[in-house]
């Protein structure tokens, strides 16, 4: 059973960092490109980026290329994202998810509030 758990969220000033962790369990992790996709309130799920295994080839959303960083430990089982420069429209729950676009296998999420 997939097993994924995030942490790391928070409250943070705008112009802030925050470094959000997801820890994988149940399936095999580096054979799998993994996301984060976010959840703001009143709104659907976003992508926010993906990264593909064994290439380290990462993708961005628009709205957050040159502010987040994605990347991944594949001998920890664990996928990461650096956060820099948050605007308080990046308010939203964080979600880690297997795969690059079925964002059904995802975990239960962590709150990044972002407001002054």
């Amino acid at each position: 059973e997939v097993h994924l758990v995030e942490s790391g969220g928070g409250l943070v000033q705008p112009g802030g960092s925050l470094r959000l962790s997801c820890g994988a369990s149940g399936f095999t992790f580096s054979s799998y490109a993994m996301s984060w996709v976010r959840q703001a309130p009143g709104k659907g799920l976003e992508w926010v980026s993906t990264i593909y295994s064994p290439s380290d080839i990462t993708t961005y959303a628009a709205s957050v290329k040159g502010r987040f960083t994605i990347s991944r430990d594949n001998a920890k089982n664990t996928l990461y994202l650096q956060m820099n420069s948050l605007k308080p429209e990046d308010t939203a729950v964080y979600y880690c998810a297997q795969g690059p676009s079925n964002w059904s296998r995802r975990g239960q999420g962590t709150q990044v509030t972002v407001s002054s």
